[in-house]
């Protein structure tokens, strides 16, 4: 009934689907399986995509010729770029989606591959013959073979939601869990967890009062994700935003003996900074009030979503409390929140390719790592996919290092140092930020995969070609410009710079703290003509390159003394056991995860700069 596939990916949420293109566009024969063909992509949770440190990864992965940026693009309904106010670095694209567009352009994109297959079906176990993974049984007994398998099963892994003291089997709202694997992984020596998430009432539109809340617009030229040609948004939809007020607070604290957070029906732990509004009101017990954000599901639905206000309170509490939020006195509930609780698997059970260190061609992505959010989900299916395909034509592992992209950075760190609780991605959490913008994506990461021979790329590669020439060019135009006192004295002083006492080149002058290009062209025709000329996105990357030259130039440097580090390989068969010297927590780490080089070594938890020397000078170094 089945030929063999290169690659059976189970689940097709945000992990599953780009992990599936990742694959067939590499050339993999790829197997989709689902439990229900009308969810695939389906955004669980919040209809958005990006954020703070989640738009680059969005950037990245499209820049790695995944869909996501893509998709969001075509459906979108509203875009803003955060932290502008803030340096380049932390710049972060964010875009509300409409969620039903949303799922049917990923099914529509996904349909399209002629190198994708789909069956709809629970998976309850895998074949595995001498620490092999050869292919999945399904809940009808079928038995399908393949050269790998990538688990993306989300919060499906035994999923059970909360919603007071009621507490019922499923990996979502109105869908059943999926079972078997957890304990099968168990048996074959893999060590699972809990973990907790929850998501908000839905609310009907129409019975909320928008004048008394504060509206919350797009970006007036709103922007894009993909580097490819998508549509520019024309129109966009408001969301707003209101507040809780010590009078909720009361109404929800009636609940919080029923609640499950606070009684422990509830084992796994939650996401620390998206906690529930009761986990708020517990922990943070000095504030009065709590923001919330009231944002629309899509272009043709009244359905909206309150971020900020996740809850697993019995279901009449949360309505009571909601109808105290002002503009939602007369508020209509669709279906109230919810906690889910799920397995997940340590991630320092993998190796840097996502694949299993237990078991061979088995590869993990997304919330079975231990992760939270659509986008970092979408990193590992992406990656993991790449690499299954790397994996069965005996080809090197494609791994990011942490100063490729955030999300080299993301897996890094839950390899090395493994999860307590759902991982979120975070601009701190990366030492190389200035080096990973949002806006050079492409630059760093689409000739990675084209050395690969990843399918489709010639586009492209051909506008990275053309914006590293054209950023050249606008530098070169730049610092060849002189500027004079009569010019720019003027404008220098509403931006309360020192005056100019000759003439100097412009380059001098876009150095200086709160002066930029785009208000400067206004003061300097010869400027606004030749920039007129050019693209928007290629000015901003020309200019970043420019302003912050001195920073970006000490953070490469220390990205080559890291390097140094990273190009010290380490071998499966090292035996750290009989390096005495190592304190015994470095053994037992660096035994348990097997590093694949000193750099990696060196950000294991346990492992210290001494055991590093060690090392190196038992490695001759």
């Amino acid at each position: 009934m089945f030929p063999q596939y290169d690659t059976i990916v189970v689940g097709a949420g945000h992990a599953g689907c780009e992990a599936a293109v990742a694959a067939a566009n590499m050339g993999s024969k790829v197997l989709l399986v689902t439990m229900n063909m009308n969810t695939i992509a389906q955004m669980s949770c919040n209809p958005a995509m990006g954020g703070v440190a989640k738009g680059q990864i969005v950037r990245e992965i499209d820049a790695l010729g995944g869909y996501s940026g893509i998709v969001t693009d075509h459906t979108m309904i509203q875009f803003r770029l955060l932290n502008k106010s803030k340096g380049p670095a932390m710049w972060s694209p964010r875009a509300q989606s409409d969620r039903m567009l949303f799922a049917g352009k990923w099914r529509e994109m996904l349909e399209a591959h002629p190198n994708i297959d789909f069956w709809q079906e629970m998976v309850v176990g895998l074949i595995v013959k001498d620490n092999v993974v050869k292919g999945v049984h399904t809940s009808l007994g079928l038995q399908i073979e393949s050269k790998t398998v990538i688990l993306t099963n989300g919060t499906f892994l035994n999923g059970l939601i909360h919603i007071g003291e009621k507490q019922f089997g499923g990996g979502r709202a109105g869908e059943k869990a999926a079972t078997g694997l957890t304990a099968q992984l168990e048996t074959l020596g893999f060590e699972s967890g809990r973990m907790k998430t929850g998501t908000p009432a839905r609310v009907d539109g129409r019975s909320l009062n928008w004048d008394i809340m504060e509206e919350q617009s797009g970006d007036e030229v709103p922007g894009k994700f993909s580097y490819v040609e998508t549509p520019t948004l024309k129109k966009q939809r408001p969301c707003h935003i209101t507040y809780t007020n010590d009078k909720v607070h009361e109404i929800l604290k009636t609940g919080f003996d029923k609640s499950p957070m606070f009684n422990g029906r509830i084992r796994g732990l939650g996401p620390r900074y998206c906690p529930s509004i009761e986990d708020k009101i517990n922990r943070f017990a000095d504030k009065d009030r709590h923001q919330l954000f009231v944002e629309p599901e899509g272009w043709n639905t009244c359905e909206i979503y309150v971020n900020g206000f996740s809850s697993s309170l019995p279901e009449d509490i949360q309505y009571k409390a909601m109808r105290l939020i002002p503009g939602f006195e007369n508020a209509k509930m669709f279906r109230p929140g919810y906690a889910i609780e799920y397995d997940f698997f340590q991630p320092t059970q993998l190796k840097l390719n996502l694949e299993t260190r237990l078991i061979r061609n088995l590869f993990f992505a997304g919330q079975i790592n231990g992760t939270t959010g659509y986008e970092e989900a979408g990193a590992q299916g992406l990656m993991a996919g790449i690499n299954a395909h790397q994996k069965i034509n005996d080809l090197e592992p494609f791994i990011l290092k942490r100063s490729d992209a955030y999300i080299g950075v993301l897996i890094d760190d839950l390899v090395n140092k493994g999860t307590k609780e759902p991982y979120r991605m975070f601009t701190s959490r990366a030492e190389y930020r200035i080096l990973l913008r949002q806006d050079n994506s492409d630059l760093r990461l689409t000739p990675l995969v084209d050395q690969l021979g990843m399918n489709g790329l010639e586009k492209r590669m051909q506008r990275v070609g053309e914006k590293e020439e054209k950023i050249k060019e606008i530098q070169t135009f730049i610092r060849n410009l002189s500027v004079g006192p009569d010019e720019l004295n003027t404008y220098l002083e509403s931006k309360k710079s020192s005056a100019l006492k000759q003439k100097l080149k412009l380059e001098k002058v876009l150095s200086r703290p709160f002066i930029d290009l785009e208000s400067i062209r206004n003061h300097l025709p010869v400027l606004d003509e030749y920039l007129s000329k050019q693209d928007p996105e290629f000015i901003t990357s020309a200019e970043i390159g420019m302003k912050y030259e001195g920073y970006i130039r000490k953070e490469k440097e220390m990205v080559d003394k890291m390097n140094r580090l990273e190009s010290v390989k380490l071998h499966d068969s090292f035996n750290y056991e009989d390096l005495k010297a190592l304190s015994a927590e470095a053994r037992e780490k660096l035994t348990e995860l097997k590093p694949m080089t000193i750099g990696q070594a060196s950000r294991i938890s346990g492992v210290s700069p001494s055991d590093i020397s060690i090392l190196l000078v038992h490695l001759g170094r």
